[in-house]
């Protein structure tokens, strides 16, 4: 079906971003992969090429875009080229939003020049070895001090927590009283006190690091707090629902591509004298998977036009996070199958797409969350 939310700018942007990324991307995907995270030369020429953080406004190195459309290509193409999605997801779709809309004149003058040049990698520090999708269970601390912050605590499963040189980090506020206010301080990599823990082994994403964190007593100047210390639940929750629409672009578009390359190969691999995708049994699962994505991309792209519009819901949001997440993963594993051994190999493109889409269904909320978050919405 062909899609309506795009125009030619978008399509001009598609087709510069997917030139780039086959130069200076692809080349090196089994190198990043071995090396558990993307290289910083390769972000310096993101920035360089105007693909990190172009929503800054153009005094500060970006183009002025406040169009999620373009995100959603940026996301969509990371995932066709082999990229692992979350690493320009996190800095467009989930850092860049703080460091632009939380931030004074001050912070941004210092920051996000840097951003957008691709020279200072962000991360967010929200979960914590004992708090994942409950962030009203933090246990790290900001006590207040005649400078600022002091902050102690430790985060784990951090994306790009080996690299980042900007880490925005949710904290509750040392109080009296059962419900400690939060706060979102930016902590700079070289300050005393925090130290990156080991580049933690998971099942996808290789290319993605990911890391624990830890906070000793951290002295944070009071110029770096993001927005009103104490009011750091509501900011968070406030960019909760572009984070869970840029996880739903990569899961619909993960499972386009895993169609691609199961039909492709069910038309060539025969057994029995035919076509491994001629049986009747093969071909209807394929119909009803084709189907499925379908309509998942109609309605997502529904929502990213309900995003640019401001009107997204938070309701919506995880409706399509989980929604697409859980379809995601059902078509990935449904490929691997008709792949039969080969879809466990490491040399077919399936497998990888097949391990780095579990766990799309598990950060940015829980499946179990977002039912809980729709379900509310309907008065439950």
């Amino acid at each position: 079906m062909k899609r309506t939310l795009f125009d030619s700018d978008h399509d001009l942007f598609r087709a510069s971003f997917a030139e780039f990324l086959q130069r200076e991307a692809v080349p090196h995907l089994a190198e990043w992969d071995a090396a558990r995270e993307v290289s910083r030369d390769f972000w310096r020429s993101a920035g360089a090429n105007g693909f990190v953080g172009f929503q800054a406004p153009v005094e500060l190195g970006g183009a002025g875009i406040d169009d999620f459309r373009f995100n959603a290509i940026v996301d969509e193409e990371t995932i066709e080229c082999g990229l692992t999605a979350s690493n320009f997801a996190l800095q467009n779709d989930l850092l860049a939003p703080y460091l632009l809309d939380l931030t004074n004149d001050e912070q941004k003058a210092r920051w996000v020049p840097g951003f957008t040049r691709g020279e200072l990698i962000a991360a967010i520090a929200m979960t914590e070895p004992a708090t994942g999708s409950d962030l009203r269970g933090l246990q790290t601390v900001a006590r207040r001090t005649a400078t600022g912050w002091s902050v102690t605590g430790q985060k784990t499963f951090i994306s790009s927590g080996a690299q980042a040189d900007l880490i925005v980090t949710a904290a509750k506020v040392e109080q009296v009283g059962p419900r400690e206010p939060a706060i979102l301080l930016v902590v700079e990599a070289d300050m005393p006190g925090f130290e990156r823990g080991r580049k933690l082994e998971k099942v996808g994403r290789h290319a993605q690091d990911t890391t624990e964190l830890f906070f000793d007593e951290v002295e944070v100047p009071a110029a770096n707090v993001l927005g009103e210390a104490g009011d750091g639940m509501r900011q968070l929750m406030r960019n909760l629902p572009q984070e869970r629409l840029s996880i739903a672009v990569t899961a619909v578009a993960t499972a386009q591509k895993a169609l691609r390359l199961t039909l492709a190969y069910v038309k060539e691999r025969h057994a029995f004298g035919q076509p491994v995708g001629s049986f009747q049994a093969n071909r209807h699962l394929l119909a009803e998977l084709h189907t499925e994505v379908e309509i998942a991309q109609v309605y997502l792209d529904r929502c990213i036009e309900a995003h640019c519009a401001k009107e997204l819901t938070a309701a919506e949001a995880a409706s399509a996070k989980y929604w697409t997440t859980e379809l995601e993963f059902k078509v990935c594993d449904a490929c691997v199958q008709l792949h039969g051994g080969y879809g466990y190999m490491e040399e077919y493109e399936i497998a990888r797409l097949w391990r780095d889409s579990r766990v799309q269904r598990i950060y940015g909320g829980t499946t179990q969350i977002m039912k809980e978050i729709v379900g509310r919405s309907l008065g439950l």
